[in-house]
Order: structure tokens, then sequence, then C-alpha cells
């Protein structure tokens, strides 16, 4: 089980990043834009209660396919949540 943790920490990380990412934006961005960084920013926390969600299943056929498609979501939706932030920047 305590891969299955090492994982939430992942899953907490990476999504911390893109948040702070976020942040860091906010900071020097007009309240328009600003506003919709803070989208981007309960999207992230909307996918990490869904992963931890995903990852808290006990009803599960294989638990390696489990958690390879939920580390495939991962950064899949971290890489989608830090280009609307680029396209934000631009």
């Amino acid at each position: 089980m305590a891969s299955i943790k090492k994982f939430k920490k992942e899953v907490n990380d990476v999504l911390s990043g893109v948040i702070e990412e976020c942040y860091m934006f906010q900071t020097g961005a007009e309240e328009k834009v600003s506003a919709k960084a803070e989208k981007i920013i309960d999207e992230a926390i909307i996918t990490f209660d869904e992963l931890v969600a995903k990852m808290n299943k006990k009803d599960v056929d294989n638990f390696k396919v489990h958690f390879k498609e939920i580390k495939d979501s991962l950064k899949s939706k971290s890489v989608e949540l830090l280009e609307k932030l680029e396209k934000l920047k631009s």
C-alpha cells in the first residue's frame, strides 16, 4: 500500500505545481485574465478529486492497468492545464 501513498503524493505534487504556476501568473495579470486562471485552478482541484476517487476504488479487476490509466490521465490533464495557462500568458 505504500506505493499508493506515494502515487497520491505524486498526484498532489503535480497538480499543486499547476496551481502554483497559476498563482504566479495571477500576481501580474489583469483582473479579467486572472479570473480565467482561477478557472484553471478549479479544474486542477476537480482533477485531483477525481483521480483520488479513482485510486480509492476497491472493485478493480487489475490494479496495475487501473493505476497506469490514472497515471496517463494525470499526465494528459496536467499538460492540458499548463497549455491553457500558456495560452493566457500570450
